[in-house]
């Protein structure tokens, strides 16, 4: 029986394990976490009847736990509640799905507990991989990637040597506005950045993709996850979505990840991992597959490109004013306040008005997101 603890269970990433969870008899949810969406985890806790469930917010906690009083269930609420799950004793892996940094000090809880991580949350390795990885070397603990991109990549890397590697090629499909100019951008409204061609995700992943700040943060995971210099990742576009990522060795061989664009396969590959299970689904047609499109991306049109390398080399606490400065322009953009290029103006400001901690405590990387967001709230 393999036990998992899932936190963001009512996201995207969280509702598609689950689907996974219904074929695999073998596979037992322990623990259940979510932010707010309260009818949904509690249908959830009903159907796979976990002995933990949290909610982060600590109000729907309450409630939550009047709604399950006939269960035997333990409800916890706020962040001790995440990091309850995390550490769940039964958990043997820990499905990181929350969106933004709220997924770190979870992750890191898990990470002591001798979890291991399928993870889909890359705030933790963008602002805390200095963190991640050291302690999950030292605990024998696996980070096995979730994210489409780096699970192509570790795929790709299966076999073969970490020396033997020259370049990481994360593939990214251009979003909505693939081939568009900064003029044609100014009127973007949030329904139409929303639009992914290829993709169905979250809302905020899917701003992230228009942006290309998604793949600005996945090359600043890349980093980390697969102990690299970030000048050896680089970026395509490949606007199918056929091929999820490629690993370049030093012989010149190149190898790729190729599948359908359905986020369930990394997800039981990283479930499972290094066994793999069938998945029903469409497959590749290759007689349909007439070319496959190749361009460099636009670092000047989507300039939240550049600035994650910026940031990215740079490294200490800049990785997290980067990410936190994202987070809050992008929650604008939804709400209407700030225009869809002004969320790279926010961050570029951000990232030039902060004095950079080197080596950050986990105290001090969430200092420097409340200092990022007192910082856009002071200049609107």
């Amino acid at each position: 029986m393999k036990k998992i603890a899932i936190l963001g269970s009512t996201g995207s990433i969280g509702t598609q394990t689950l689907e996974i969870v219904n074929r695999f008899p073998e596979i037992e949810v322990v623990a259940l976490a979510a932010k707010e969406n309260i009818d949904l985890l509690e249908a959830q806790v009903r159907r796979y009847k976990p002995s933990l469930v949290a909610m982060g917010n600590p109000d729907k906690a309450l409630e939550l736990k009047q709604r399950l009083a006939d269960m035997e269930v333990t409800v916890s609420g706020g962040m001790d509640g995440l990091v309850e799950v995390a550490t769940a004793a039964e958990a043997q892996t820990v499905v990181t799905a929350v969106v933004g940094m709220i997924g770190i000090r979870p992750t890191l809880e898990a990470i002591k507990a001798g979890k291991d991580i399928a993870l889909a949350n890359k705030e933790t390795l963008v602002c805390a991989g200095h963190l991640i990885m050291p302690l999950a070397k030292e605990k024998g603990v696996r980070i096995l990637p979730v994210d489409s991109e780096h699970s192509a990549i570790f795929q790709a890397l299966q076999g073969n040597s970490q020396k033997a590697v020259e370049k990481l090629w994360l593939t990214a499909s251009g979003g909505p506005f693939l081939g568009k100019r900064e003029e044609e951008l100014l009127s973007v409204k949030p329904a139409d950045a929303l639009k992914h061609p290829n993709w169905t995700m979250g809302q905020k992943i899917t701003i992230d993709s228009a942006t290309m700040v998604n793949k600005g943060l996945e090359v600043m995971e890349a980093r980390w996850l697969f102990d690299i210099d970030i000048d050896r990742v680089k970026v395509v576009v490949q606007p199918k979505s056929v091929i999820h990522s490629m690993v370049e060795y030093i012989d010149g061989s190149v190898i790729a990840q190729l599948g359908t664009p359905d986020m369930k396969m990394p997800i039981q590959y990283a479930l499972f991992y290094p066994e793999r299970r069938e998945l029903p689904g469409e497959r590749l047609d290759f007689k349909r597959i007439r070319s496959l499109d190749f361009r460099a991306p636009d670092m000047d049109t989507f300039y939240g490109l550049k600035l994650a390398y910026i940031a990215g080399r740079r490294g200490g606490s800049l990785p997290t004013v980067y990410n936190a400065a994202n987070e809050k322009a992008v929650a604008m953009f939804l709400r209407g306040e700030v225009t869809f290029l002004e969320i790279a103006l926010i961050i570029e400001d951000c990232l030039l008005h902060h004095k950079v901690i080197e080596n950050p405590t986990l105290e001090e990387i969430l200092e420097t997101e409340q200092a990022v967001y007192a910082r856009i709230e002071s200049r609107r």
